[in-house]
């Protein structure tokens, strides 16, 4: 993937679709895809990308710390990686950009809608929240408490996997086998160390009170049987937001964009197609 320098740091994305420069004359805005906890950027690429970047320019960020973008060091927040997004954008020469984010990422877009509002067109949220509640909180420093405990990443992704998918995924044996083989075998994209920092930033997060100050259209998905991020969440959001439309699937959980894959492509792609407010 290609690395940008950003304040004497790397930090990797990935750009697809027409016109996939760094500068384009394209008439749609490019979209940012920013992932969530624990994971990278590659987990867009064969279900979204595909679709997403058939009608614009799809860029994929990889936070700091994970795979090839350089990790600071220390404690941080959803308004720093919304602050990494802004730079990035600046050294890619867009101007604006629509902003799609699940879980932390969708955290980080609130904050960058917040502190860079120039930067973005549309943004969806996605199984994320504005402010964590107490099984969210007891939820995240538990998995912060085993990462530094150092246990192992296939126990985490295991117990991570067990509140992220819908039931009905979880009895496919050979696909859930499939996966952790899969993890064994490419490896974590991102540390114990950086994992627990990531649930610390989740657990900060707290943009409820600012919310209405987020004027873009926006978009609220995620799935009936989210058990992470449950629906309520999202309708908590929605009704804080002045421009939002709550959408919630009749299938999938918190990895709805997996699950669901085609009805969600559906979805983001008229509203992000949308001249509606």
């Amino acid at each position: 993937m290609p690395i940008a320098e950003i304040q004497n740091r790397k930090i990797e994305y990935e750009i697809h679709g027409p016109d996939a420069q760094i500068a384009s004359s394209s008439a749609a805005n490019p979209l940012v895809l920013l992932n969530g906890m624990g994971g990278s950027s590659r987990g867009w690429l064969p279900l979204q990308v595909p679709e997403t970047s058939k009608s614009r320019r799809t860029v994929l960020v990889n936070h700091r710390g994970v795979m090839g973008s350089e990790d600071p060091g220390g404690a941080f927040t959803t308004a720093d990686l919304a602050d990494d997004v802004a730079l990035l954008l600046d050294a890619l020469k867009i101007e604006t950009a629509d902003v799609l984010g699940s879980f932390m990422g969708g955290m980080a877009a609130q904050e960058l809608a917040l502190r860079h509002p120039g930067r973005v067109g549309r943004l969806a949220l996605l199984g994320t929240y504005a402010r964590p509640d107490a099984k969210r909180r007891l939820i995240l420093e538990d998995w912060a408490s085993m990462a530094r405990a150092d246990i192992s990443q296939k126990i985490l992704l295991r117990t991570r996997l067990a509140w992220t998918l819908e039931d009905r995924t979880l009895e496919q044996t050979e696909l859930i086998e499939g996966m952790l083989k899969f993890f064994e075998d490419e490896g974590s994209p991102v540390s114990n160390d950086l994992f627990a920092r990531q649930c610390d930033a989740c657990l900060a997060h707290d943009t409820l009170d600012r919310l209405g100050e987020i004027r873009q259209p926006t978009l609220v998905i995620c799935g009936r049987r989210d058990r992470l991020t449950p629906p309520t969440l999202h309708r908590e959001l929605a009704d804080h937001l002045p421009n939002a439309r709550l959408v919630v699937l009749q299938h999938g959980a918190h990895l709805v964009m997996m699950e669901a894959a085609e009805r969600f492509n559906q979805v983001v792609l008229q509203f992000l197609e949308s001249s509606d407010g």
